[in-house]
């Protein structure tokens, strides 16, 4: 089967629209999604600085969401022509899948980011017959078609915009389920959320769903106006250097009623993490969604008084479950990403990384 996708064949080039061929059909326990859409996630364009250690030449993307053509074995629980939105992969054997926790699935690292399932290995070539790397997240979604684990594909409504789907499987999916599955968010809880990109407008507008008080933090004006449009009071930060930078835990104390119950940083920043920390109440507790590229140092009392913090993968997530209630807090209303969305055509997608690096979009959509 030959098909378009979009090929990074090395960690400083841009992608290349290319023909690839996938060797065979669905085996057991796979479908075969033609993709209506992609979202680009930073965790696509960070393969760029993973120091060589995510496999090249590659297709990535692993936002994908479209309709099933072909299935493999009886026992996928899907059908051809159901609309599906496809998530990170996950073993589904091992202690943590079988508790419900797929994110933190053991063989998580190996079946997403660094060489997938052993069978997967040399089922997709590109035009001249040279190997690609095993699918990315079990997808590989910049293309035209992804081959993916029926445990990865969650079906949804057909009455829905299905193109737009696909960053409800792990970028908005993330945000909002850090809020509804990790704090477990309530009316009259109070949140600080740290960036107002992808992952933090979905959790703010998770919290507001939820009938939380959400304080957002952004260094980017049109970031915040964003968040208050979604129910959050916005907040700017001034870069550290900031002769006149004042306390954002102060503020975020002043107004949360002497501090937020919870708090989510997307940054990775170290001085956002020790002023989220002090933004809490105590027995507060804080979330990490971004990976840290360094040593985080935390200032002196960051942890007093029972404050806490932790890393959160893919909003504690069971996406079977999170994501038909994501769509259905979308049709009445109550969490509109739509709104965060550009979509592109396939061939735009060096434009969309463009775009999504500047800050000129906060979800790029590829439509192949």
């Amino acid at each position: 089967m030959r098909f378009d996708a979009a090929v990074l064949r090395s960690y400083d080039s841009p992608f290349a629209l290319e023909e690839v061929i996938l060797d065979a059909g669905p085996a057991d326990g796979e479908v075969l999604v033609r993709i209506a859409g992609c979202g680009m996630c930073r965790t696509d364009l960070a393969v760029r600085r993973s120091a060589g250690r995510s496999p090249l030449p590659a297709v990535l993307g692993h936002e994908g969401a479209g309709v099933v053509a072909a299935t493999g074995g009886p026992d996928t629980g899907l059908g051809v022509g159901d609309h599906v939105v496809l998530s990170f992969d996950s073993c589904g054997h091992c202690r943590n899948c079988l508790g419900a926790a797929p994110a933190y699935c053991d063989s998580f690292a190996a079946l997403n980011l660094f060489g997938g399932r052993k069978q997967d290995a040399g089922r997709l070539t590109d035009a001249a017959g040279g190997e690609l790397a095993p699918r990315w997240f079990g997808q590989s979604s910049f293309a035209e078609y992804a081959l993916v684990p029926a445990r990865n594909a969650v079906r949804v409504d057909p009455s829905l915009p299905v193109e737009l789907l696909g960053p409800l499987g792990c970028g908005f999916l993330t945000g909002a389920g850090a809020v509804l599955n990790s704090f477990g968010l309530g009316p009259g809880d109070t949140l600080a959320v740290f960036g107002a990109g992808a992952v933090g407008l979905a959790a703010v507008m998770a919290a507001t769903a939820a009938g939380a008080v959400t304080v957002a933090v952004d260094r980017y004006p049109e970031r915040l106006a964003l968040a208050e449009r979604f129910g959050a009071i916005p907040l700017r930060a001034l870069p550290p250097e900031s002769a006149t930078r004042p306390d954002l835990a102060d503020r975020i104390q002043r107004l949360t009623d002497g501090g937020a119950q919870y708090a989510l940083d997307t940054t990775a920043s170290a001085q956002l993490i020790n002023d989220a920390l002090r933004s809490l109440r105590p027995t507060g507790r804080l979330g990490l969604v971004a990976r840290l590229h360094s040593t985080l140092p935390l200032e002196p009392g960051a942890l007093d008084r029972g404050r806490s913090i932790t890393h959160i993968c893919e909003g504690d997530a069971v996406p079977g479950l999170l994501i038909p209630r994501l769509t259905a807090l979308w049709q009445a209303g109550r969490f509109p990403f739509d709104q965060l969305i550009r979509t592109y055509p396939l061939a735009d997608v060096n434009q969309a990384e463009r775009d999504c690096e500047a800050g000129r979009v906060v979800k790029p959509v590829l439509l192949p």
